[in-house]
């Protein structure tokens, strides 16, 4: 007999009432982080979800008091009204999928539990890569911010081992040919060192693979030390040490919003102790980058 299990039939939804229609089910799952919402749109034409003991349709909406469940489980919608948002600073040697078939640590293991939902890191940084990482339990907030539509500047300190003169430069801001088409460093700016190490800081407005690494290569250069400093508003605080998080009050939150193009939503309430540890590692907050120190840390 085959692993799968088939869906048991149930009965088919009545029209929704048109005085109070509530929101469509793949969006109010997307808040709380259980997926995109053309995953849970998939899930939802695979008979995975009920709404008060019916079978889901799409177009389906819900209101709060209904009961949803997905493969049978409970889902707790009243959460899906506030988000929480953390900022990681990840270290070395940790990889950004939530299970590694080679048994390495991920950025998840250390990030608080959630009683529903789950943690959705935006974007991803590669197991030698370390620096700012978003996580958020609002799946359209993490696409959005994702999207190469959003053009949303990431900021790395890179060190590079060999010569790099002002032709290299040039190249690399005008733009390479890479394998996976152009690229090209919207800004670069001297970070320090000097012979054969030097330190670089430099912006991209996307996310592909190794791009900054893949970058550099092309002009036969080696980067021996990356770390991103910046992601659109969002800076690296200083105390905040690798393999630490903090939740993102809801001013900081707001601003990530605005930075994705989405409406502001009501953050979760952070805990007296998170509070507080937020204030001790935060204070004042982040200069722009242009009245920044440039020294390399």
């Amino acid at each position: 007999m085959g692993a799968v299990k088939k869906t048991p039939k149930l009965p088919s939804r009545p029209p929704p009432d048109e005085a109070d229609k509530g929101e469509k089910l793949q969006k109010v799952l997307a808040h709380l982080g259980l997926g995109s919402r053309r995953q849970i749109e998939g899930w939802i034409e695979e008979g995975r979800l009920t709404i008060d003991g019916l079978t889901a349709r799409l177009g389906d909406r819900v209101r709060g008091g209904q009961a949803v469940r997905l493969d049978g489980k409970s889902v707790a919608l009243d959460a899906a009204s506030q988000v929480r948002v953390l900022l990681y600073h990840k270290p070395l040697r940790e990889v950004c999928s939530r299970n590694d078939p080679e048994g390495r640590k991920t950025v998840f293991e250390r990030l608080p539990r959630l009683k529903s939902g789950r943690w959705i890191s935006v974007g991803r940084l590669d197991f030698n890569t370390t620096g700012v990482l978003l996580f958020t339990t609002d799946g359209d907030l993490a696409h959005a911010l994702m999207h190469p539509s959003a053009a949303i500047e990431r900021e790395y300190l890179v060190r590079v081992m060999g010569r790099v003169d002002d032709d290299v430069l040039h190249r690399l801001k005008e733009g390479v040919q890479l394998d996976d088409g152009p690229a090209r460093f919207s800004d670069i700016q001297e970070g320090g060192g000097d012979g054969i190490n030097r330190f670089f800081y430099v912006v991209l407005t996307e996310g592909r693979n190794r791009e900054v690494r893949r970058l550099w290569e092309s002009q036969g250069l080696t980067v021996s030390r990356l770390k991103r400093v910046r992601y659109g508003e969002v800076f690296m605080p200083s105390k905040l040490k690798k393999g630490q998080w903090l939740e993102l009050p809801q001013k900081d939150v707001d601003v990530i919003y605005q930075m994705a193009g989405l409406p502001a939503r009501e953050v979760a309430s952070v805990s007296q102790r998170d509070q507080v540890r937020h204030e001790r590692l935060i204070g004042k907050s982040p200069r722009p980058r242009s009245e920044r120190s440039r020294r390399p840390r």
